[in-house]
């Protein structure tokens, strides 16, 4: 997202727990670029990166930073789920409410939250990741009703891939089944998008193709299929 923000020529505010990461970037993008290296799992870190950024006169917030863990429910560590919710969830919550209030204030900004193509799903093995980007997928369409009926200029979107390729499986110790999307391309659709004012960003056909069939498919079906996929990706 940040290379593809560079090509169109926006300052960026890179935010991220890696510092040496954030300089390696950094060096790579021909654009204004700070680095703020925070652990935003942190709700006070959270509060303290609005703090940090609200003079700036931020214009596009991307709430993208998140992770997920495969297992049985009961197997799983508690205390690694707890940490997944205070960054898919506290965080995407924090700064969506901060930053939207000042967005409203000016009457402009762009708001985008990544959830997932899991955010329309419940997922047995990949459980509280599931359930974390259904949290951001609802949030996102209610907020995006109310600023409608505000007549506001304020534009929100849910960017809901498939699978991505990036560190997310080594973190949560699977792998995808299915062929994955690149990076670069999943963060151009979802860009592109935004700044179209796009609700539900679903990048790719087989993913919109995927979520649209199973509307027709009950609940128990949906997740026999699910935990299949799932215990296909954690071996």
């Amino acid at each position: 997202m940040a290379r593809y923000l560079a090509i169109l020529g926006h300052e960026l505010i890179l935010v991220a727990r890696r510092k040496d990461r954030l300089e390696q970037l950094k060096q790579e993008l021909n654009t204004k670029v700070k680095i703020i290296s925070l652990d935003l799992s942190i709700e006070d870190n959270c509060l303290k990166l609005y703090h940090q950024l609200k003079k700036d006169n931020i214009d596009i917030l991307i709430n993208n930073a998140g992770f997920g863990l495969f297992g049985m429910f009961n197997k799983t560590d508690l205390t690694t789920e707890l940490e997944m919710i205070n960054l898919n969830i506290k965080c995407v919550h924090i700064l969506t409410k901060l930053f939207l209030q000042d967005f409203i204030k000016k009457d402009h900004g762009y708001i985008l939250n990544v959830a997932s193509s899991a955010g329309f799903l419940a997922g047995p093995r990949l459980n509280t990741y599931y359930a974390t980007k259904n949290y951001v997928l609802k949030l996102t369409l209610a907020i995006y009703e109310e600023l409608r009926h505000q007549n506001s200029n304020v534009k929100i979107s849910c960017l809901c891939p498939g699978p991505v390729a990036t560190e997310f499986n080594k973190v949560a110790h699977g792998k995808f089944s299915i062929k994955e999307m690149s990076s670069f391309q999943v963060a151009k659709i979802g860009i592109d998008q935004m700044f179209k004012n796009k609700l539900i960003i679903v990048p790719g056909l087989s993913n919109k193709l995927g979520l649209f069939f199973t509307r027709f498919l009950p609940y128990k079906w949906q997740l026999k299929i699910i935990y299949k996929i799932q215990k296909r990706k954690s071996g």
